[in-house]
């Protein structure tokens, strides 16, 4: 019974707060800047994926986070870096081993074998890719930090509203008493 009861307060008292909430705005009384209104731009998320899209940061910049750009370009340029290097050994172990299937002499004539080769060629082939995928990974953060950055930009965070779980005595049991407290003020 008092799981109904329970039930049947939080809905009434969210279809109450719900109809007395919504307030038209020929209905609102602006009295020497009590409420501001800040204008949402629904467009501004996708605006600043789009410009991350285009040139890493550029969506950090559009979202005035500018603290955020060197942290992009110091990722995405790391995973550049590896990919490069990890390409460039590939591509001498593997050079190396063809000099030695030809039959001619290579760099690492007398310090590896063909087997160390092939291993050589592996490790740096599979690090490779694997610095290509984080860097890609890295891009996409990129993009979506923009994204939720923007949305996050419009979400109202003042004081004004607030949504809390109350936990107080009861006045005649002295057993806790669980209750829900809207508050909006004007």
């Amino acid at each position: 019974m008092k799981a109904i009861s329970f039930i049947l307060f939080f809905i009434l008292s969210f279809g109450i707060s719900a109809t007395y909430a919504q307030v038209q705005s020929n209905d609102l009384q602006i009295v020497a800047d009590s409420i501001v209104k800040t204008s949402i731009n629904p467009l501004a998320p996708a605006r600043a994926a789009f410009y991350s899209a285009i040139v890493p940061g550029l969506g950090q910049a559009y979202n005035k986070r500018y603290w955020k750009i060197p942290i992009v370009y110091g990722a995405i340029g790391t995973g550049i870096y590896f990919y490069s290097t990890n390409n460039s050994e590939y591509h001498r172990y593997r050079d190396a081993y063809k000099q030695r299937l030809k039959g001619l002499d290579d760099e690492f004539k007398g310090q590896y074998n063909d087997a160390t080769l092939i291993s050589a060629q592996r490790t740096f082939q599979r690090n490779r890719d694997l610095s290509l995928i984080v860097t890609i990974g890295l891009y996409v953060l990129n993009i979506v930090d923009a994204n939720v950055d923007a949305h996050l930009k419009q979400f109202n965070v003042s004081d004004d509203l607030s949504f809390r779980p109350e936990i107080y005595p009861s006045d005649f049991s002295q057993q806790q008493n669980l209750g829900l407290t809207m508050t909006y003020r004007f």
